[in-house]
């Protein structure tokens, strides 16, 4: 079984990534704030972020740093099944239950402004608070250094893994997806006795970003996009038409030709917005900088693509593959000064690309 700790700031995300895995993976859940405010009630004590906090401590300082967590632990074991332990917020908890070889620690964050606006939405007898209450209740969580009581950022600092949940439910997802799949990956080598290699952070992204790409809509190229920070998911796009128009997929390509000074012919699909496009747009709907970032890809940006990411701030770009039209960006961003890696030094092959005897190319 596997066993996911999950903790973070408020509001930041974990019920949506509960609901997820619960559904998904059909994963039990066990909640630390439940416990708090089931104990509460049972004691006649107001339910508020104040008395649950108290509580914690009280219960923590009696009883060891991690006596919350480890009684959901044991009931956890005892289900035999996949769980999930929810609002893990103390050193000693997360240093307790990463003695367990099944056991994995997953962070969530997001701005200030955005989680307060999420609990608000969802109404919670303890969130019915103003926004000067509600950062200053988070700053009383965020550091402290005796291991009974909260310190989130620690604890987001000990995850094993992060997700920035700024974007979309799509986007979280799929962070969540690439996590799960490889956690798995994780418990099967284990189980076989392999030897595991950890991932680079390139190799890691560069896997995230091919789950994005499974979300793509068109056959000829299922590309995705991710475009991160100081080891941290800003956005993700992946290749699709315009929000609301019809996708390659359920109408078909829309094609157009290209004569180059050589006399080649290209052809292209142009129905959908590319991945680096959906990405950086994504980032300008939200607000978020992308100043100084990495761009994650399956292949060389094209040509206009590459003309947005340098225009975006983004400083490196990290390609799977190398494109087999790619030259012309490679020059752009060296001309622009923007590191351009490869994982694979080889031209991607993909379906539906056709090189025909007429010098037309299908692209």
């Amino acid at each position: 079984m596997i066993v996911i700790g999950l903790t973070g700031t408020i509001g930041a995300g974990k019920d949506t990534v509960v609901d997820y895995l619960i559904k998904n993976e059909n994963f039990e859940h066990f909640s630390v704030r439940k416990f708090l405010i089931k104990e509460l009630k049972i004691r006649k004590i107001p339910v508020n972020r104040d008395t649950m906090r108290q509580l914690a401590n009280e219960l923590r300082e009696k009883n060891g740093a991690s006596y919350i967590v480890e009684k959901l632990y044991s009931e956890a074991i005892k289900t035999k099944k996949n769980a999930i332990i929810e609002s893990i917020r103390t050193v000693g908890e997360v240093e307790a239950l990463k003695k367990n070889d099944n056991f994995f620690l997953i962070a969530i964050d997001a701005d200030p402004k955005i989680r307060y606006e999420r609990i608000r939405q969802r109404g919670s007898e303890t969130d019915d608070i103003d926004y000067a209450t509600f950062i200053a209740q988070e700053n009383e969580e965020m550091k402290n250094e005796d291991p009974n009581k909260q310190n989130i950022s620690k604890c987001i600092e000990l995850a094993d893994y992060y997700i920035e949940n700024n974007g979309t439910f799509q986007q979280l997802y799929d962070q969540v997806d690439a996590i799960m799949k490889e956690i798995k990956e994780k418990i099967e080598s284990k189980e076989k006795g392999y030897i595991y290699q950890r991932p680079s952070w390139d190799e890691y992204f560069i896997e995230i970003m091919n789950t994005v790409a499974t979300r793509a809509t068109c056959d000829r190229g299922r590309a995705g996009c991710v475009i991160v920070k100081d080891k941290r998911i800003l956005v993700t796009g992946y290749v699709g038409a315009p929000s609301g128009l019809p996708h390659c997929d359920e109408v078909g390509h829309l094609f157009r030709k290209i004569i180059h000074e050589d006399g080649s012919i290209t052809q292209h699909c142009v129905r959908t917005v590319h991945a680096e496009q959906n990405a950086i747009a994504q980032a300008a709907r939200f607000g978020i900088s992308l100043e100084g970032s990495t761009l994650y890809v399956r292949m060389t940006p094209c040509r206009s693509c590459a003309m947005l990411i340098i225009n975006s701030g983004i400083k490196r770009v990290v390609c799977e593959y190398r494109y087999h039209a790619g030259k012309d960006s490679e020059d752009l961003f060296k001309e622009a000064n923007i590191e351009i890696y490869f994982i694979n030094d080889e031209i991607l092959s993909y379906e539906n690309q056709i090189i025909n005897k007429k010098n037309e190319v299908n692209d």
